[in-house]
């Protein structure tokens, strides 16, 4: 059986991960898609769009191979960090003090890009004589991104982060399915990880039922809640 200390830090890991997820996976494709804003040359902008993009279409399975080769000892980054900077390799997949960033670094970099194109919509919805009002003004490329790029995006901002918080206790069981190992169970075991063993390994199938009701219980609660949210703060409707 499951001692309840361990299904307390199960708990913590997911929503730690998933939070941490959710603020990052925001900011970053903001920032990128303020700067993609400035890029001027359509064709240049349209292949970094489509760069970003890309691994969003790529299953965990496939990533998480590539991952665990280059993040291994003899991968390539501990190889640079050991040329460039004489660092000690760094079991990153095997490391409680690293795991967890290895997951929120990699799940951003492969969804950033989905979100960065949303973003984009966004500007682009932007009326432009307001851009050619504040150069009248004088205002420089900094302060109009920051006085009418930002402002302008904030509705979707809004939108976003209000339906994100139905994902706190989803800390995505393919990514850490495929990376984690006994090892790193301290730092990176979450609920659906959890299930998973309980129930198809270890054969606890009621324990595992009732864990999973209780998580989808609990996250229909938190979907719930952040629909009204984006109705009440961004007057999201789905229907």
């Amino acid at each position: 059986m499951l001692e309840i200390p361990f299904v307390l830090q199960t708990v913590k890991n997911t929503i730690i991960i998933a939070v941490m997820k959710i603020i990052i996976g925001a900011v970053v494709p903001i920032a990128v898609a303020i700067l993609l804003n400035e890029i001027r040359i359509k064709l240049i902008r349209a292949g970094i769009q489509t760069l970003i993009y890309l691994p969003h279409f790529l299953s965990w399975v496939i990533l998480s191979g590539i991952l665990i080769d280059i993040l291994s000892t003899q991968g390539i980054v501990n190889g640079f960090l050991s040329s460039i900077f004489g660092i000690e390799p760094v079991f990153f997949l095997g490391d409680n003090n690293w795991f967890r960033y290895v997951l929120v670094v990699s799940d951003v970099w492969k969804e950033f890009g989905f979100s960065t194109i949303v973003y984009m919509a966004a500007i682009a919805g932007i009326n432009p004589s307001l851009y050619e009002s504040a150069m009248m003004d004088g205002a420089n490329r900094w302060k109009q991104a920051l006085y009418i790029t930002l402002p302008g995006m904030l509705p979707i901002i809004i939108l976003l982060a209000t339906l994100s918080l139905g994902n706190v206790l989803n800390a995505g069981f393919d990514q850490v399915f495929n990376l984690y190992n006994p090892a790193v169970y301290e730092t990176g075991d979450i609920i659906d990880t959890m299930i998973y063993r309980m129930g198809l390994v270890e054969m606890q199938y009621g324990l595992s039922t009732a864990v999973g009701l209780l998580k989808s219980v609990i996250s229909f609660i938190l979907i719930s809640i952040s629909y009204w949210m984006a109705y009440r703060f961004a007057n999201y409707r789905i229907f």
